[in-house]
C-alpha cells in the first residue's frame, strides 16, 4: 500500500465514530486481533480437514483401483449384469462410485454405482465438456479433483487398462465439501460468539481500566472552565491518587502536581494584582491633595498684582495645565482603582438618548473642525445604570474621535435599541487605528503613538480603559472594528 493510500486509510478510521476515544479504539484493536486470530484458526482448520478428508478419499481411490472402469468394456453395466463376477459385482463399490473408459480421448463408456436398489441402469450421460475434462487427466498414477456437470466435483484417478484403454475411476468430493461446510459454519459461530462476548467483556474492562484516566479528564475540564484570566481563582479537588507505578498513576500525580504549581502562581498573581490595586488607590488618594494645592498656588500667583516677568508668567501658566492634566489623571486612575475593587454603581434609570445629546452638543463646541452627525430613534431609550459614568464613556469616546482623527474627520454617533439591547456606535472615517494597537486598545496607558493624527494627541492612554472598565460595571461590552477610513467603536448595553 502506498503512503498516500495508508494516509487516506488513516484519515476515514479516524473519522470513524468508534474510533474517537481511546476507550472504543482500545476495545477496536483487540476485537480486531481476536477476529484475526480467529480467522487464522479458522482457516487453518478448514485447510487442514480439507486436507485430510481429501487424502482419505485418494487412499480409497488406490484401494478401489480401476475394477469398476474395467467392468465398463464389456458395454453397458446394470446391475444384475456380471453378477458374481469380479469386475461386474457393483455391490462391492460404494454409492458414487465413478468408472469411464476411453479409447484414445474419446469416452467410450462412463457409469456411476447407484446409491439405491432399484435402479437399472449405470450409464452417465456426459457433455462435450464433460469429456473433455476426462480425456485431460494424466495418467500418472495421482488422484485430481475435476469437476463434472452431471456429478459435481469428483476425485479421479486414471490408469492404462489392458486394452492399452484408459481406465478413470472416480469417489464423490460430495461427502468431503459437506463436512468442510459444516466445520465453517461451526467455526463462524463459535468465533462470532467468541466475538460478541470478547466485545462486551472487553469494553467494561477498558473501561473499568480507563476509569482512573476518565477522572483526571474531569478534572482537567473543570479547571479549563474556570476562570483563570484574573482575579481569585479557587481550583477544583485534585484528581484521585493511583497507583504510582502505572501510567495513568503517573499521568494523576503529574497533573496533581501542575495544578499545585498553577494554584501557587495564581494565588501569587491575584495578592499582586491586590497589592497594585491598593497602591494604585493609595496613591491617587494621596496624590490629589498635593496636585489641586500646586495647581491653586499656580493660578494663586498668577492672580498677584504685582508685575511678573513673561518668563515666570509662562512657566506658572504650564505648572497650572500640567497641574490640572495630572489631576484629571489621578482621577482616572482612582476611578479605575473603585472599579477593580468592585465599588458599586448607581443602579438608576439613564435616559442615554439625553446624554448622547448633551455629549455631542460638547463635542461640537470642543471640536468645531470636525463634522458630528447623529442618529438617533424616534422613542427615548433608557438603560439602568450610573448616569455619571455613562456620561464619562461618552466623552471617553468622542474625545478620543477627535484627538485622534485629522481636521474635517466625519464623526457619526448612533444609537438603536431592541428589547433587551441598547447599541451605541461611534463611527469616523479617519486613517483607522494601526493593527499592532487594536489588541490592546482598551488596556491601561496604551496610545496610538500620534499615528492616527499625524500631529499631538491628548490624554495619558486611560480613556478607552476607563470606557471598557465603565461598561464591564455595568454588564455590557464594547468593542473595536478599524480599518483605513472607518473605525467603529459599538457599546452594547443591557435595557430595563
Amino acid at each position: 500500500m502506498s503512503r498516500r493510500r495508508w494516509s487516506r486509510a488513516r484519515a476515514v478510521v479516524r473519522r470513524l465514530p468508534f474510533a474517537r476515544t481511546m476507550r472504543a479504539r482500545l476495545t477496536a484493536g483487540l476485537l480486531v486481533l481476536l477476529a484475526v486470530s480467529c480467522a487464522a484458526v479458522g482457516v487453518a482448520a478448514v485447510y487442514e480437514l480439507n486436507g485430510f478428508l481429501t487424502g482419505r478419499v485418494d487412499q480409497q481411490l488406490h484401494d478401489v483401483g480401476v475394477r469398476f472402469p474395467a467392468s465398463l468394456e464389456h458395454g453397458t453395466v446394470k446391475p444384475s449384469d456380471h453378477d458374481g463376477d469380479e469386475h461386474g459385482d457393483t455391490r462391492r463399490q460404494s454409492a458414487g462410485t465413478f468408472g469411464a473408459r476411453l479409447v484414445g480421448r474419446d469416452v467410450t463408456n462412463a457409469a456411476v454405482v447407484p446409491s439405491g436398489q432399484n435402479v437399472t441402469d449405470l450409464n452417465v450421460s456426459l457433455t462435450t465438456s464433460d469429456r473433455q475434462t476426462l480425456a485431460r487427466i494424466p495418467t500418472d498414477g495421482r488422484a485430481h479433483t475435476v469437476c463434472l456437470s452431471a456429478l459435481g466435483h469428483y476425485r479421479v484417478l486414471a490408469a492404462r487398462g489392458l486394452d492399452g484403454d484408459v481406465l478413470v475411476t472416480g469417489l464423490p468430493m460430495e461427502p468431503v465439501r459437506t463436512a468442510v461446510h459444516r466445520l465453517e459454519l461451526v467455526a463462524g459461530g463459535v468465533f462470532g460468539l467468541a466475538l460478541v462476548v470478547a466485545g462486551v467483556a472487553g469494553a467494561l474492562w477498558v473501561r473499568w481500566s480507563l476509569r482512573p484516566l476518565s477522572r483526571v479528564a474531569a478534572t482537567a475540564t473543570r479547571v479549563s472552565e474556570l476562570p483563570l484570566a484574573s482575579g481569585e481563582v479557587a481550583l477544583p479537588p485534585r484528581a484521585p491518587e493511583q497507583d504510582p507505578r502505572s501510567e495513568v498513576g503517573r499521568l494523576a500525580s503529574a497533573f496533581n502536581r501542575m495544578l499545585g504549581h498553577v494554584e501557587d502562581a495564581l494565588t501569587k498573581r491575584h495578592a499582586s494584582e491586590e497589592r497594585l490595586r491598593s497602591f494604585a488607590a493609595d496613591a491617587s488618594h494621596e496624590l490629589r491633595t498635593p496636585v489641586a494645592s500646586v495647581r491653586g498656588h499656580a493660578e494663586l500667583a498668577l492672580l498677584h498684582p504685582d508685575p511678573v516677568p513673561p518668563k515666570v508668567t509662562r512657566a506658572l501658566e504650564r505648572i497650572a495645565a500640567e497641574s490640572a492634566r495630572m489631576g484629571e489623571m489621578v482621577d482616572d486612575l482612582l476611578l479605575l482603582a473603585r472599579l477593580d475593587a468592585g465599588r458599586p454603581l448607581e443602579r438608576l434609570p439613564v435616559d442615554l438618548t439625553h446624554l448622547v445629546l448633551d455629549a455631542v452638543t460638547d463635542a461640537r463646541a470642543v471640536g468645531p473642525d470636525h463634522r458630528w452627525t447623529l442618529e438617533l430613534p424616534e422613542e427615548p431609550v433608557t438603560v439602568t445604570g450610573d448616569a455619571h459614568r455613562l456620561q464619562q464613556v461618552l466623552a471617553n469616546l468622542l474625545a478620543n474621535a477627535r484627538w485622534h482623527t485629522p481636521v474635517g474627520t466625519k464623526v457619526t454617533v448612533s444609537l438603536e435599541t431592541d428589547a433587551e439591547t441598547a447599541v451605541l456606535t461611534v463611527h469616523d472615517d479617519g486613517p483607522g487605528v494601526p493593527e499592532d494597537v487594536q489588541p490592546g486598545v482598551f488596556e491601561r496607558f496604551t496610545r496610538a503613538d500620534r499615528r492616527r493624527t499625524g500631529g499631538a494627541g491628548g490624554g495619558a492612554g486611560l480613556g478607552l480603559s476607563i470606557v471598557a472598565a465603565v461598561v464591564e460595571a455595568h454588564g455590557g461590552t464594547v468593542e473595536l472594528e478599524s480599518r483605513p477610513g472607518a473605525t467603529t467603536f459599538t457599546v452594547r448595553l443591557g435595557t430595563p
